[in-house]
């Protein structure tokens, strides 16, 4: 008894928060942490399992050990009321017997009339919508992200306009040696046909 008078384990977060979005399912991840010297069983449940997904919900952990749990929000077609959510989950956890597989856990390990070590620590669900959360939990970091993602775009304007401009460069660069080679082959045309005019002339002469 004086064992479970101590919490056997500690969940993190203490209120399960989700990004809540039309058509996207959301997820958020808790930590279960043994505070003990014993082995220790936990099982997840919730007040609507159809709508969200446990992955595990059951588990036996070390000594000091600690486990992360994903709970998933199935995706959702509409918006609750007022973005209010009267979801509860609840965290079970018992000692068990040291190498006991979560498989070859008795069906009433967590029942509260057999353990007499059972302890239940209560979850509240929140949903934030994107931009309650940039406003409210992101506070700094928010905005800091936004300075962030503006600051990349210019840098990207930049290289474009850096691009534009070498591809400028090099169009004019590719125009002046064109004009240059047609200049030299008109010349060298040029004399060409005339030592040919030349020698033709000279040919021509009569011997004397």
């Amino acid at each position: 008894m004086t064992i479970a008078a101590r919490p056997l384990i500690c969940v993190q977060p203490e209120d399960l928060k989700f990004q809540f979005e039309l058509d996207k399912q959301s997820y958020c991840d808790l930590k279960v942490t043994n505070n003990t010297e014993h082995h220790v069983a936990f099982k997840v449940k919730t007040t609507s399992p159809k709508k969200y997904f446990v992955r595990p919900n059951t588990g036996v952990m070390q000594p000091w050990d600690s486990c992360l749990v994903r709970v998933t929000l199935h995706i959702q077609r509409e918006y609750p009321p007022n973005m209010q959510c009267k979801d509860k989950f609840l965290v079970q956890s018992t000692i068990v017997p040291p190498i006991t597989n979560v498989d070859e856990l008795p069906q009433d390990t967590f029942n509260k009339e057999v353990g007499d070590t059972l302890q239940e620590c209560k979850l509240r669900v929140i949903y934030v919508r994107e931009q309650d959360g940039l406003g409210r939990n992101s506070g700094a970091n928010g905005v800091l992200q936004r300075l962030r993602d503006e600051r990349d775009a210019a840098v990207s304007q930049s290289q474009k306009l850096q691009q534009d401009l070498e591809i400028y460069k090099r169009r004019r660069s590719r125009k002046n040696n064109y004009g240059l080679s047609v200049k030299f082959t008109l010349l060298v045309g040029l004399i060409g046909m005339a030592m040919g005019f030349l020698l033709n002339f000279l040919s021509s002469e009569p011997s004397q």
